[in-house]
């Protein structure tokens, strides 16, 4: 009986054809090989008979009907069984169809076709796999009107490749792609041919590089000829012309070297070149930046003048992600001016230091660490030649602060911190320090306070507390800082006081507050005064040793609230007017404490004498020697009205504050023996035009009369032939901000105010005084404006709206201490932004002094947004901070060494 042998086929399946192709197509990380897998239940397999002979030793099948006995024998495969390639779920669609050719081994993808395989993502219009070829071809389709649509998409991690067309060989795992388009950081590369060497390394021919968002038009590009492109790392090129607009540039590089990475990188910082009348020739703001972490950095940058001149400068800033971040700034410039012989030459040496650290509100519950530094020189910012910004300059007063706070949760909670202060003025150079400033203190107790927390009536209030100050001040001259004697003047002390207070209601509408505050004080530094006849004078001594004086005062007063309103009638525009009143009388007892001072003698004689404390000139102020009992009276007043509001859909009246506050003060002495009625004080201030502009004035009203010689006489002004009260002094400020969005019916507040370099060094936030232009980094616009990302992008020329903003602010200011009646201050000043066109922007600050009758600081702004790039001109026209800067350049910082910069720095004059 002849043997019956049968052949097992397989059918060509779609899903596990699709399956083994993609494998060796997609799969650009690990090996490519591929292995068979076992068949699903869901695969049938279908038996035919053939006379085709099996393999030896494959499979031997014997019937039953030739009395032989059934055996089946497998022998195993040495063959080591290699890991099967495939290490995630493949997936596919089309819109259209999926169609497997068995005759040309071709499966086609068409309309919207997408495959994904572990990070790795195609989309395509079309997607042909040829498995006999080892290659996968994806394209465009056209539409209905012809169009190519639906370019690839090849996405694999961070890596986005956007081609016309793109070839891919699976068995050598090269590629070739006609015009793709990927983005790499802040760069946009495409390219007419790239070849694909492995994954990691592409080859690129008639490549363009650019910044530009609009990678098909860009308005500049850096044509390059041959390309090697590694992802994430570096892009080297070779011959380089820079294109603008289509037009090729003179400017040609034989190479170019572009570190591309999601990380910070160490490079060197080109710099800027110029002249300057009195240093000459300079290169400035070159350097080298350092990635020292993710957490860290520094920048080192010099300047060098050719009369010998030169800077350097420390930058560094630093985060840590739900912990801290901050900035720290060190700056040191050695100015020389002249030559030497000649009576012009100077030398200036000028330093500053800047430190801000701020903590993460959730790092901690209970402690606290912050830092806001600003210390240096005191002419540093109306010397420096590197610094054009005289909203610093003007500014005089330079503060820090370095402060750690701990709150212990205990019962009562204890409040413990622990400051380093600065203070320094730049006109007299004095400066103020305290090392440290130590606090602590105990909250509130209430010792008669119910268990159930309820406080009412005189007793149940009655709380106290304690506080602790400790002090070691340091008062110095600028040319001493940090210097021996410096710390030799110091000064300690320490400061106890227990406030004891209650608060009540009596008659219903009244409330009443009283307190005592015993004041205890510790020192370490005391004086002596005596008259030497041997010098003729009177002499001052320090005296070291600790010593201590006691103090306390009562207070209280009483106030309530006064509710007024006016009606008008629903159908006025105005429906209402609401008054509000906060009438107060206080009382302040304070007893002479002349048991801490002493008399000298003033002359040799020894019969004249005067007292004095040797508590002088202390901490925390010197012991009273009057005895003081005043009754002080305040009203303060809140005006409103109700109008009713046509823009309002529910006939419902809107509220307009007409007066924020309106406050006037006085006081009685009852223990003078003259002049006993104080001043009174009158001060406001309201908001109008939405909120938009503020105003402030204030005045001082004297009820007694003054002699001929300016000094006040026991003697009220209206029985002297004057007035009621004699006005000495008034001021009234009023800042206006407002702009083209004001005016629009749908306005909305889009503007944010953010804290710029000017108000870190210490002067105004706003642009009044000029917007600050920092040298080491033009790429920064001029205009406090929004990020670009933010805007509407819009490239017509306005027809009738132009956006722009201004800010006004006046200020006047009347003295009459001594019947001179003068005007001691009166100015305005204003600043200004307009768009006179899409991306293009002119400012200015300026102001009129109208008591020196004279222009004030003046600068004008211009800044022409290129897209990627960037122009402005910064023009000081006149005044000792004339200046003057030009600046191009790619905004971009990966290419920020592209530019051309040009300006003509202030005069400086050293001493």
């Amino acid at each position: 009986m002849s043997q019956i042998f049968t052949k097992i086929l397989l059918i060509g399946l779609r899903t596990k054809l699709f399956h083994i192709v993609l494998l060796a197509i997609f799969l650009t990380n690990g090996n490519t090989a591929v292995f068979s897998q076992d068949l699903k239940q869901k695969d049938s397999i279908k038996l035919n008979k053939s006379s085709l002979p099996l393999p030896e030793n494959t499979l031997n099948i014997t019937t039953k009907n030739d009395s032989v006995k059934e055996e089946t024998t497998t022998k195993k495969d040495t063959v080591v069984k290699k890991k099967g390639a495939l290490e995630g779920i493949v997936k596919r669609k089309a819109k259209d169809y999926e169609r497997v050719d068995q005759r040309t081994k071709q499966m086609t993808l068409y309309n919207e076709a997408e495959l994904y395989y572990t990070d790795i993502q195609l989309k395509s219009g079309i997607i042909v796999v040829d498995y006999d070829n080892n290659e996968v071809y994806a394209g465009r389709i056209k539409d209905s009107l012809g169009n190519y649509t639906q370019s690839p998409i090849f996405t694999q991690g961070s890596n986005v490749i956007e081609p016309d067309s793109i070839r891919f060989n699976f068995k050598t795992k090269k590629a070739l792609v006609w015009n793709s388009r990927t983005k790499q950081g802040d760069l946009n590369i495409k390219s007419e041919i790239s070849k694909r060497e492995n994954d990691s390394v592409y080859f690129l021919k008639n490549a363009r590089i650019t910044t530009s968002k609009n990678i098909e038009d860009p308005e500049y590009y850096f044509l390059v000829s041959k390309v090697k492109f590694v992802p994430n790392k570096k892009v080297v090129v070779g011959g380089t012309n820079l294109v603008i607009q289509d037009v090729p540039t003179p400017l040609f590089l034989p190479f170019a070297y572009f570190p591309m990475t999601d990380e910070s990188t160490s490079g060197f910082i080109m710099p800027t070149p110029g002249q300057s009348n009195q240093q000459g020739y300079f290169l400035q703001n070159g350097g080298y930046y350092f990635a020292l972490s993710d957490y860290y950095d520094l920048a080192i940058l010099g300047d060098y003048y050719t009369n010998g001149s030169y800077g350097l400068r420390f930058e560094s800033s630093y985060a840590k992600r739900y912990k801290f971040n901050g900035r720290m700034n060190f700056r040191f410039e050695h100015n020389i001016q002249g030559e030497k012989g000649f009576p012009d030459y100077a030398r200036s040496k000028q330093y500053n230091i800047q430190w801000s650290h701020s903590q993460d509100a959730k790092a901690s519950a209970n402690s606290r660490f912050s830092a806001s530094v600003n210390l240096g020189s005191s002419q540093y910012f109306r010397q420096s030649v590197n610094v054009a910004n005289i909203g610093s300059s003007l500014n005089n007063n330079l503060s820090s602060s370095v402060s750690y706070s701990h709150t212990f949760q205990t019962v009562p909670q204890v409040n413990f911190s622990l400051a380093a202060t600065h203070n320094q003025n730049t006109n007299t150079e004095l400066i103020n320090m305290t090392l440290p400033t130590l606090q602590a203190s105990v909250d509130r107790i209430f010792p008669f306070a119910p268990k159930d927390g309820v406080k009412k009536g005189f007793f149940k209030n009655i709380n106290f507390q304690y506080n602790l100050r400790g002090e070691n001040r340091i008062t110095t001259a600028d040319s001493l800082f940090f210097k021996p004697q410096m710390f030799r003047d110091a000064k300690s002390g320490f400061q106890h006081s227990i406030p004891l207070s209650t608060n009540f209601k009596v008659f219903k509408y009244f409330s009443v507050s009283t307190s005592a505050n015993y004041n205890e004080v510790w020192t370490f530094n005391t004086i002596d005064k005596y008259y030497s006849a041997a010098q003729n004078k009177i002499i001052t001594e320090d005296v070291k040793g600790f010593d201590a004086f006691r103090t306390y005062n009562f207070a209280a007063n009483i106030g309530t609230t006064i509710y007024g309103t006016f009606n008008f009638g629903e159908d006025k525009k105005i429906q209402a007017i609401r008054h509000v009143m906060r009438p107060g009388i206080s009382y302040n007892y304070t007893p002479a404490f002349d048991q801490y001072y002493d008399t000298y003698a003033i002359d040799a004689t020894g019969n004249n004498m005067d007292n004095f404390t040797r508590f002088e000139s202390g901490l925390f102020g010197t012991p009273g020697n009057d005895y003081a009992s005043s009754v002080g009276l305040s009203l303060s007043n809140t005006f409103e009205a109700k109008v009713r509001d046509k823009d309002s859909k529910k006939d419902e009246p809107k509220k307009v504050m007409l007066l924020n506050n309106l406050n006037l003060a006085t006081s009685y002495n009852l223990a003078a023996d003259s002049l006993a009625l104080a001043p009174l004080r009158i001060s406001g201030g309201t908001q109008l035009f939405k909120q938009k502009m503020n105003v402030n004035f204030a005045t001082t009203l004297d009820p007694y009369a003054i002699d001929n010689s300016g000094k006040r006489i026991e003697t009220f002004n209206i029985d002297n032939g004057g007035s009621l009260f004699r006005m000495t002094s008034a001021n009234m400020t009023i800042n206006y901000s407002f702009s083209s969005n004001d005016l629009a019916k749908d306005n909305k507040e889009t503007t944010t105010q953010t804290e710029s370099q000017t108000a870190l060094n210490g002067g105004r936030n706003d642009d009044l005084f000029g917007t600050g232009a920092d040298l080491s980094d033009s790429r920064q616009s001029l205009f406090n404006k929004k990020d670009k990302e933010g805007e509407d992008s819009n490239d017509e020329w306005y027809n009738t709206k132009l956006p722009w903003d201004l800010r006004l602010a006046y200020s006047v200011t009347y003295n009459n201490t001594n019947r001179q009646s003068e005007i001691s201050n009166n100015s305005l000043m204003a600043s200004g932004n307009i768009e006179l066109a899409p991306r293009w922007k002119v400012g200015f600050s300026s102001g009129y002094d109208f008591k020196q009758r004279g222009v004030t600081f003046t600068q004008f702004r211009f800044e022409r947004d290129l897209e990627s790039w960037r122009m402005s001109f910064n023009w000081v026209p006149y005044g000792p901070n004339a200046y003057w800067g030009f600046f191009i350049g790619i905004s971009s910082s990966v290419l920020s060494d592209i530019k051309w910069e040009k300006r003509q720095i202030p005069d400086r004059v050293f001493r």
